[in-house]
């Protein structure tokens, strides 16, 4: 039943926060906060109107961390609401140049001073990463990438592009990851709490790290951390499955 009604109340919602964050952002084009500004508002209203309840673990690993490549697990458009609550100060994300098709939510995305990349030309996609390593280096501002690629639907996570790591490591910043529970496998949109996810911040792989010949193998000892993080908190949430749980908002 609640379904019903969600769907087309996100949906509102979705493109009346665009229209909002575009009219924010026209009045300070391209600066890195309007992202953060814009992703805690889609984030506060979006769970609610959801009825999911979202935890953050891992907090402390932001503290006096500075510009940084933040790789994140890429499930489904629900990422918007999900992780938009959680952005820190100066925060860009990097997306798909097909984004700047959608009403109000393109216009916005791109004013707001995120970065649209064309993954079809290599030579467009080189030229976007060089601008997101001069904003890492030079502006402190941080960028949220998924490494995926693509959203993997709740399954397994998909093996990380280089892309995310190679900027990191040119512009000699930290890599975040951050792991979100395989939310799109467990929530059910038709009840009043539709289900919680939970969201852990590991510790950053530093610089020094990323500075290697074997650059492949820090992405891979990435992925294998992120996705055992992930199977303890599906685990986890499976294992309080029947326990009684309170919709909405950040914890």
């Amino acid at each position: 039943m609640f379904y019903v009604f969600r769907i087309p109340l996100i949906i509102v919602y979705f493109l009346a926060v665009a229209l909002a964050g575009l009219i924010i952002s026209l009045f300070r084009p391209f600066n890195p906060d309007n992202t953060t500004l814009i992703g805690r508002i889609y984030g506060w209203g979006g769970t609610r109107i959801l009825g999911m309840k979202v935890n953050v673990r891992g907090k402390e690993h932001l503290q006096g961390l500075g510009a940084c490549v933040i790789t994140a697990n890429h499930q489904d458009n629900l990422d918007l609401f999900v992780y938009g609550g959680m952005l820190p100060r100066r925060t860009v994300s990097l997306g798909k140049k097909s984004l700047r098709y959608i009403p109000f939510f393109g216009q916005m995305y791109w004013l707001a001073g995120n970065v649209l990349i064309n993954r079809s030309s290599k030579t467009q996609s080189l030229a976007t990463m060089n601008e997101a390593t001069v904003a890492l280096r030079d502006n402190n501002t941080s960028i949220w990438i998924f490494p995926e690629g693509t959203r993997n639907r709740g399954k397994n996570m998909l093996r990380f592009k280089k892309g995310a790591f190679k900027t990191a490591q040119e512009a000699g910043v930290p890599v975040l990851p951050v792991c979100a529970s395989s939310y799109v496998k467990h929530m059910n949109l038709g009840k009043w709490h539709s289900g919680t996810v939970e969201i852990q911040i590991l510790p950053p792989i530093m610089p020094e790290r990323l500075a290697t010949d074997n650059l492949d193998g820090v992405i891979d000892e990435c992925w294998n951390n992120m996705m055992e993080t992930i199977e303890q908190l599906d685990s986890t949430l499976e294992q309080a499955a029947q326990k009684p749980a309170t919709a909405n908002s950040y914890s």
